[in-house]
C-alpha cells in the first residue's frame, strides 16, 4: 500500500539559488556536503527533500515521491490504470529504492 508523500525532489538550473529560496522560505536546514552539492532535508521533522541542478541543465522539476510498503505491487497498479513506468525499481542508495511513473496525463510521480 503506498501510505504517504515521503520525498520531494526540486531541480532547476541554479541550484544554489533554489537551496537558498527554499532554505528561507521555510527555515530549512539542507546539507550541500556531498558530490554535486545536492542540497538535502533529513526529513526528521516530516518529508525530506533533495534541491539540486536539473542534470541537463534545462528548467528542472519538482516531483514528489510515494513511500510505498510493496513498490512492485503499486507499479503494476500504476500500468492497469493507465499510467506508465519512467524508470523502473532502482536502487540509488543502500536502502533506497525508488522509481518514476506518469500518470495518465503524463504527471510524473515518484515511488520509494
Amino acid at each position: 500500500m503506498a501510505t504517504h508523500v515521503s520525498h520531494v525532489e526540486v531541480t532547476g538550473r541554479d541550484a544554489t539559488k533554489l537551496q537558498r529560496f527554499y532554505s528561507e522560505a521555510f527555515g530549512w536546514q539542507l546539507e550541500t556536503d556531498n558530490p554535486g552539492g545536492y542540497g538535502m532535508l533529513d526529513g526528521k521533522g516530516g518529508v525530506s527533500a533533495g534541491i539540486g541542478r536539473a542534470e541537463d541543465g534545462g528548467a528542472g522539476h519538482v516531483t514528489f515521491y510515494v513511500h510505498a510498503d510493496d513498490a512492485e505491487a503499486t507499479l503494476k497498479r500504476v500500468e492497469k490504470l493507465g499510467g506508465r513506468i519512467v524508470m523502473p525499481l532502482t536502487e540509488v542508495a543502500p536502502g533506497t529504492t525508488i522509481a518514476l511513473f506518469a500518470d495518465p496525463e503524463g504527471h510524473v510521480v515518484g515511488l520509494m
